[in-house]
């Protein structure tokens, strides 16, 4: 080796040579005038210097590419699952919400029906009767509603129609009169006697839950009379209070006992609410009264109810 070389050292010895820089664009040097000198770099922290060729990759440490495996996994489900979900068509959303209502209201309706003490309660009879009570209900019901429509029909008849809406207005007010009380009526019904035990009365309250259930199972006109022969039509605003010796007043007038009541209605299903467990039959005997229920086939009421004249009342037009 030649002076000049030792010299440029300035040790005496040649220097060492430097790591090569890596291959590709990245050997040329920072053309920056401010980028810092290589030898200058902090050996605190080191760059990874890549393998050369022939030299073994270095293994990683015991668990690293587990791990990264492990944490990537997570991520790759959301990512899929969202995927999905962006995939899935409106209709499909819906059909399963549909699904998750209906599952969840046929539980909700097993949960009650379990729950009942009323029907579990109930002996056979008594749940063939509330059964035959809905099936009488429903057939009314589609009754009312075929009538109807028959008069819709009649009304968009054309030339018919005029004459149509007479009838039809005539029969309303028929059925207005019943209800109200101002005409007679009769058809097929029951007679109804409340006939108390010792010293115990028929209060004005088994009387009205009567009317109540009574009104529940269909009935259209009632009316009451008392031991005196004194009669008076139940209809919407009529009260009931108990008197003195057993005695009632209806609509102010006063009744003693026993008591008949006359209903205009389908008989076997009047019957049926009367006699349901805890009704008015279960009741009465319970207070150590009686009540006799007899079927007709033409009930008559004849009471009317005088017309209460309004005065604030007025029908919208």
């Amino acid at each position: 080796m030649s002076g000049d070389e030792h010299n440029e050292t300035g040790t005496g010895w040649p220097g060492q040579p430097g790591p090569l820089p890596p291959a590709g664009p990245a050997r040329e040097p920072d053309p920056r005038p401010d980028a810092p000198d290589p030898d200058e770099l902090s050996p605190l922290a080191p760059e990874a210097e890549p393998a050369e060729a022939g030299e073994p990759a270095q293994p990683a440490e015991p668990g690293e590419a587990t791990l990264d495996r492990s944490a990537e996994r997570p991520f790759t489900s959301a990512l899929a699952l969202i995927g999905g979900w962006r995939r899935t068509s409106p209709a499909t959303v819906m059909i399963f919400v549909l699904l998750a209502l209906l599952g969840f209201t046929l539980v909700e309706q097993l949960r009650t029906t379990s729950t009942d003490p009323t029907i579990s309660a109930a002996r056979q009879e008594d749940l063939v009767r509330i059964l035959y009570d809905l099936n009488a209900r429903e057939d009314r019901l589609r009754q009312d509603i075929a009538a109807l429509e028959d008069s819709q029909r009649q009304l968009a008849s054309g030339e018919q129609g005029r004459q149509a809406a007479l009838e039809e207005a005539a029969r309303r007010a028929d059925e207005l009169g019943i209800l109200a009380g101002t005409l007679p009526a009769q058809g097929p019904g029951l007679v109804v006697r409340f006939e108390p035990g010792g010293a115990a009365a028929i209060s004005a309250m088994r009387v009205l839950d009567a009317v109540q259930e009574l009104r529940g199972a269909g009935a259209e006109a009632m009316q009451i009379s008392g031991g005196d022969r004194v009669t008076v039509r139940i209809v919407a605003s009529t009260y009931f209070l108990d008197g003195e010796n057993g005695s009632l007043f209806v609509d102010g007038r006063l009744l003693t006992g026993p008591y008949t009541m006359t209903v205009i209605g389908d008989p076997a299903t009047m019957r049926t609410a009367l006699n349901i467990p805890g009704g008015v039959v279960a009741t009465v005997d319970g207070d150590g009264g009686t009540v006799i229920v007899e079927d007709r086939e033409v009930a008559e009421v004849s009471a009317l109810h005088a017309p209460i004249e309004l005065e604030h009342a007025r029908p919208i037009t």
